[in-house]
């Protein structure tokens, strides 16, 4: 059987400790009482150091009276400390959702004061044991899925999608959420879509070719495979020197079916390999509308001669006017913002190679969300509209 303890309050205890020193036998006078001398010798040195601050009980610090002013300085002061530690230990999971914080409180009870803790983090201290007690609501493990969804796609595709394509992917994996919600969930996991950096196009148009008009008129949609194909080069900066991209994008479906790397800006290295590849690929129509800037490989002979043989319609930008083949450079700086930029460092020429043929072929080709396609991939694009249109 457990012994039981008398237990003496505090003003018990200063009296005994004061009429203790007017009497003749300190034993016999705790005789009287009915305690133990040695405890009434406690209390009196207890008395003596701590004066009216003795006998403060269980959980309690025993100051001195005239020390209580500097206590209470010095404990505002390490609690300021402590709500500060706190504070800071826990800014990464505050915009995460009190579920974050929640989580935070458990797993750091045994450093901090729970109590201290929820006052800081401004959570309900009995809210918080409720749900420590019941656990985690459908809602709340719906969220918690929903930010990891979320998080996954930001971050799967470079950074580079905002909320109506992360929406959009939401959505088709089964989720019924607006581009608000997204959003507002974006913002509270600190996700933001990487800002765009101007791109500055350079060609050389100062030639004696021959210039078509400019028959696309920045009509930058075709409801019909290989009717419009839009064309442009940029360069591209290596460890090694330069080097140089052509493109031939499909308006139809926004893909990019023919594309050559070159070191050196010749008409076969640039538009001459990447249309051919491009007709590998696709079966042109007659009458197809190739557009392109006002650059002298375009306008090269030995190029115009190829876009005869295969009954191809030609349409130049107007000089100085790199609007009206937005499309093309649109697609450069998506290139250059979501892969080139992102490089720290130079790139050899065979290591940049491998990297823009895994990004238009695997990435923008195949997984990439375009707005142009109502958010959908290339791929999706064509399987819902079951268009044959590609060499096998």
């Amino acid at each position: 059987m457990t012994k039981k303890y008398k237990r003496f309050d505090r003003i018990f205890k200063r009296n005994a400790v004061e009429l203790s020193y007017e009497k003749i036998s300190l034993k016999g006078f705790a005789e009287e009482l009915g305690i133990l001398p040695c405890l009434l010798t406690r209390w009196r040195k207890e008395y003596q150091q701590f004066g009216e601050g003795s006998f403060a009980g269980s959980g309690y610090i025993r100051v001195h009276p005239d020390d209580k002013h500097v206590f209470k300085l010095e404990k505002k002061s390490k609690e300021s400390a402590l709500r500060y530690e706190i504070l800071k230990n826990a800014s990464p999971f505050l915009s995460q959702g009190k579920l974050a914080v929640y989580q935070f409180i458990n797993d750091n009870e045994d450093k901090y004061s729970i109590l201290l803790m929820c006052k800081v983090l401004g959570i309900g201290y009995g809210r918080y044991h409720r749900w420590k007690k019941n656990g985690i609501s459908e809602k709340q493990q719906y969220i918690v899925i929903l930010k990891e969804d979320i998080t996954r796609i930001f971050f799967h595709n470079k950074k580079y999608f905002g909320r109506n394509k992360i929406t959009k992917e939401l959505n088709d994996h089964g989720y019924k959420i607006s581009y608000k919600q997204v959003a507002f969930y974006m913002k509270q996991l600190g996700l933001r879509k990487a800002a765009k950096r101007k791109f500055k196009a350079t060609t050389d148009s100062n030639h004696t070719y021959y210039t078509p008009a400019n028959v696309l008129n920045r009509e930058f949609t075709a409801n019909e495979p290989a009717k419009v194909w839009v064309s442009d080069i940029t360069y591209i900066q290596t460890l090694t020197g330069f080097l140089y991209l052509t493109i031939i994008m499909d308006l139809y479906d926004r893909k990019i079916v023919g594309w050559s790397l070159g070191s050196r800006l010749t008409t076969q290295q640039t538009v001459i390999t990447a249309f051919e590849m491009a007709a590998s690929k696709r079966i042109i129509s007659n009458g197809l509308i190739f557009h392109s800037d006002r650059g002298v490989q375009y306008a090269d002979k030995v190029f115009t001669a190829l876009l005869d043989s295969y009954k191809c319609t030609r349409s130049m930008s107007r000089k100085g006017d790199h609007l009206d083949n937005a499309v093309s450079e649109s697609f450069f700086s998506t290139l250059k913002r979501e892969l080139i930029y992102k490089k720290e460092k130079l790139l050899t020429k065979k290591m940049m190679k491998e990297e823009i043929c895994e990004f238009i072929e695997n990435w923008y080709n195949r997984e990439r969300r375009h707005s142009a396609l109502d958010y959908k991939t290339i791929e999706e694009f064509i399987k819902i509209n079951n268009s044959v249109y590609e060499k096998v």
